[in-house]
């Protein structure tokens, strides 16, 4: 069984407001992240915010961890839960490839162009839970390393939405 993650925590600052609000093709970012998770999960919550249009999450150990928290966060719910896999996207993913369990499995993998999308099994909770406590780099890549994960390629690049400038290439871009 796989669980869905949003990572939503982040601050937004390149965007200027709440980004996972923005609206594109007439639906907010978070929606459209959560719908698009829905479609290959068993369920999906919604990490690193208290309202959302799934379960909410507090990041792990605590806010302002980066990606990390927030994935683990959902290793740790998934793990009490009984699911075996985490499928992590960030806020503003929405043009993901339509087989994107099938290309990240087996787990651990994530997109090489984008890192926080990913498919991580439940035993990377203590990997990461050993990487926020420590102190060196909390990055993805540190993840990446200590658990051996694989970068994939996809055959066209994601779009980041990081300004709203992103965001109106986007609609423009996928005729939204």
């Amino acid at each position: 069984m796989i669980l869905g993650a949003v990572l939503a925590g982040g601050q937004s600052s390149r965007f200027g407001s709440d980004k996972a609000l923005a609206v594109l093709g007439g639906e907010s970012l978070i929606a459209r992240a959560v719908d698009l998770l829905s479609g290959w999960c068993e369920k999906v919550v919604v990490i690193g915010r208290e309202e959302a249009p799934a379960p909410t999450l507090p990041d792990w150990p605590r806010p302002g961890m980066g990606p990390l928290g927030g994935i683990a966060a959902a290793l740790r719910d998934a793990r009490d839960e009984g699911y075996d896999e985490v499928l992590t996207c960030g806020v503003d993913s929405f043009d993901l490839p339509e087989n994107l369990p099938a290309l990240l499995a087996p787990a651990p993998a994530y997109l090489t162009d984008q890192p926080v999308v990913g498919l991580w099994p439940v035993s990377a909770v203590a990997p990461v839970e050993a990487i926020l406590r420590g102190e060196g780099r909390h990055s993805m890549r540190a993840l990446a390393e200590a658990i051996g994960a694989r970068a994939v390629s996809q055959p066209r690049a994601s779009i980041n939405i990081n300004t709203p400038a992103d965001l109106a290439e986007a609609e423009k871009r996928h005729g939204l």
